[in-house]
């Protein structure tokens, strides 16, 4: 238990002996000759803080400093408090009663630092003044500090009054010109004084600190430690606040001053922020100077209701075919990526963003595609892995409408945990002004034991897996923020790509089924798939987009509707395959087809493919135009296709990307093309 719990539980104890014997008055005095008696006493203190002396001896001492100067009342409790192994805290005790007789009595003591000694006026000016901005009884102690060199300080109890001119240079000024500056500060003391609420720093430890004092403070609002640490309130105690710390706790020692800053923990947000690396805290990661930005938005922030919103219905484009055709994403949807680690989940993500160039181009103006602006968010990742992600960002030109928001491994677990707080709400600033964003959180697995960390140092009751009770809130709050906004707040959306990293292939760990229920779905990637070679290795029969049709465009929805049936028949089918060899021709013609879609929707890393190539070649797929052509031969068929097609009938695409439909005179060109080329194509 604390000092300041134990010393104020005496403290209490006292003070309820005082008032039931009715001898308040008297014990009063007696505490106040006691504190300063031990205050200004060091040998008095290191007696009694000795583990050397026996209790016995610690008594008879006190006895014969106090016998016959305090009442028997005080006396007696003085030797209990020995009795109790508490003689160390003292001091403690005394000051605490006094604290509690002051705020009883409504007494403030304020300490007041000047650059001179003061006369009795000026002191008396002081006190009034401080006593008419407080309303209470001022009782004021003076000191004299060089550092200042004209105005005064007051602290008072948990608020500091600043009205001093601190030294700066080591320039000479005249007794005089101080008393200037004096006499000036204290006239205008009520308009220019800077008043703010301060703590103490009673523990501190392992990125926590516990405070006393700051009773006003409000739930995740930002306070600052010496040295340029900020911390962030996590908890309200009855006596205390437990804050998670931004900086290097070895900068913080038990005893410092801790300012509120009357401000919630917010990120800058802003145009200019497009095309930088920054931490959770807004600060600049990339060498490129300071952050530019329009405003502060709190990092925390309440979802949006219904009312505000409107359902999904315009297609956010992957480039990767098997998500696009099967598992769409909508602008304003939550799909969750999950799988073990190495399954290439970050890979999915990136093509992501690198697909949204295209949205910024001037063809898809012409079309109605609205651009999508993309935040990146690594949790808990290596700073060479967070390296490579922005290196590819830049080489594929995706960084100039993407901010990257990274707290590595190695930065202390309060910023792993706000981390994609501060995305959200990069995201929120283009939803807001009528635009499209989508945010990647990589990975909230992290999130979570950064959070979990935090929460056991905080003294919160541990739950299943050792995680804090209030883990699903966690996700639930931060995810809920993704949504697509009503016409009447400008329609903008905000699509959420969480990423969720499994042990082996556990779905149904805690996490894991957390954010699969708040998800609108999951694309689920498997290790068997990968290594086998099916690279993106999504698990189509575990995969799900609970948006559906509504996030693709009417020719995508045509041409897919058979695609997850066909793979599904073609999986069940190939385990039965493999124990015997007699199979009819309607086996074996799934049993081709399906390995031939299998090889259709391999894609390479980072070459999304644009939607009206995607259609064209699940069109193909799926109406066996690709039956006579090898398995090892479809990737390169599907390549030269494309390319044929663009030379001789580039209407094909246009048709597609200028009514969004498939048209018979659409369908009746690829069959046309298609078979012109399949006679043409060369078997390797």
């Amino acid at each position: 238990m604390s000092v300041y719990r134990v010393s104020y539980r005496y403290a209490n104890s006292l003070m309820q002996l005082a008032e039931e014997k009715k001898i308040y008055s008297k014990i009063v005095q007696d505490a106040e000759l006691i504190y300063s008696s031990l205050d200004s006493s060091k040998e008095l203190r290191s007696v009694l803080k000795s583990p050397i002396i026996k209790s016995g001896e610690k008594k008879k001492i006190l006895t014969a400093v106090f016998e016959s100067k305090v009442s028997n009342e005080a006396e007696s409790f003085l030797l209990f408090v020995v009795e109790k192994g508490r003689e160390d805290i003292l001091t403690d005790i005394f000051k605490e009663f006094i604290n509690l007789r002051n705020k009883k009595e409504g007494i403030l003591r304020a300490k007041i630092v000047s650059a001179l000694e003061l006369d009795d006026s000026i002191m008396k000016r002081i006190t009034s003044k401080l006593e008419k901005e407080t309303e209470k009884i001022v009782q004021s102690t003076f000191f004299v500090d060089q550092k200042i060199i004209g105005g005064f300080v007051a602290e008072l109890d948990d608020k500091v009054y600043d009205a001093s001119v601190r030294r700066i240079e080591m320039a000479e000024i005249r007794p005089d010109e101080i008393s200037a500056i004096l006499r000036k500060q204290l006239s205008g003391f009520e308009n220019e004084v800077d008043v703010y609420e301060v703590g103490t720093v009673l523990q501190v430890g392992d990125g926590i600190a516990r405070v006393y004092g700051l009773s006003k403070v409000m739930a995740s609002e930002l306070v600052e430690f010496p040295n340029g640490v900020i911390g962030m309130v996590l908890n309200l105690d009855e006596d205390s606040v437990g804050c998670v710390l931004f900086g290097e706790s070895a900068l913080i020692k038990e005893g410092d001053q801790v300012k509120r800053t009357n401000r919630v923990a917010s990120f800058p947000v802003g145009e200019k922020l497009l095309g930088r690396v920054v931490n959770p805290l807004g600060e600049p990661l990339d060498g490129k100077g300071t952050v530019q930005f329009e405003k502060y938005s709190p990092i925390e922030r309440k979802a949006l209701g219904v009312v505000q919103r409107q359902g999904v219905k315009e297609p956010l484009q992957t480039g990767i075919v098997s998500v696009d055709s099967m598992i769409p994403i909508g602008r304003g949807q939550r799909e969750l990526i999950i799988g073990d680690r190495q399954t290439g989940k970050t890979a999915i993500a990136i093509d992501t963003i690198i697909n949204q160039k295209y949205t910024h181009s001037e063809e898809a103006k012409k079309y109605g595609v609205k651009p999508v602006y993309c935040v990146y968010v690594a949790v808990g990742q290596k700073n060479s892995t967070v390296a490579q992600v922005v290196a590819k960002l830049e080489e594929s030109g995706a960084m100039e409408y993407t901010t990257v928001v990274s707290a590595p491994a190695s930065s202390p677990a309060p910023l792993q945990y706000i981390a994609p707080y501060a995305g959200a709400a990069v995201g929120e600033y283009f939803r807001d002004s009528g635009r499209h964003s989508l945010v990647v959180y990589d990975d909230l697995s992290k999130q979570a034991v950064a959070y979990r960390e935090l929460s056991l140092l905080l003294r919160r009751p541990p739950g299943r897996e050792a995680y804090p009770g209030d883990v699903f809130y966690l996700h639930s709050r931060l995810l809920e923020r993704a949504s697509k906004l009503s016409e009447d707040l400008g329609g903008g959306s905000l699509t959420a790509l969480p990423i969720i990293e499994t042990q082996q292939g556990d779905v149904s760990a805690y996490i894991p089924t957390n954010v699969i229920s708040i998800t609108d779905g999951q694309i689920y990637l498997e290790p068997n798939l990968f290594n086998a070679g099916v690279r993106p290795a999504i698990n189509v029969g575990i995969s799900v987009s609970r948006v559906g049709g509504n996030a693709q465009i009417k020719a995508m929805k045509k041409v897919s509707g058979s695609l997850k049936l066909d793979l599904a028949q073609y999986r069940e089918l190939e385990a039965f395959a493999k124990f015997g060899s007699d199979l009819d021709k309607s086996t074996l013609r799934t049993l081709s087809k399906g390995a031939r879609l299998v090889e259709l929707l391999k894609q390479g890393q980072y070459v999304p493919v644009a939607v009206e190539k995607e259609i064209v070649s699940v069109y193909l797929g799926t109406n066996n135009f690709l039956e006579t052509i090898e398995v090892k031969d479809v990737k390169r068929f599907e390549k030269e296709f494309h390319e044929f097609a663009e030379l001789k009938y580039p209407e094909i695409y246009e048709n597609i990307l200028s009514t969004k439909e498939l048209k018979d005179d659409t369908v009746a060109l690829i069959k046309k093309a298609a078979q012109e080329f399949i006679e043409k194509f060369k078997k390797s």
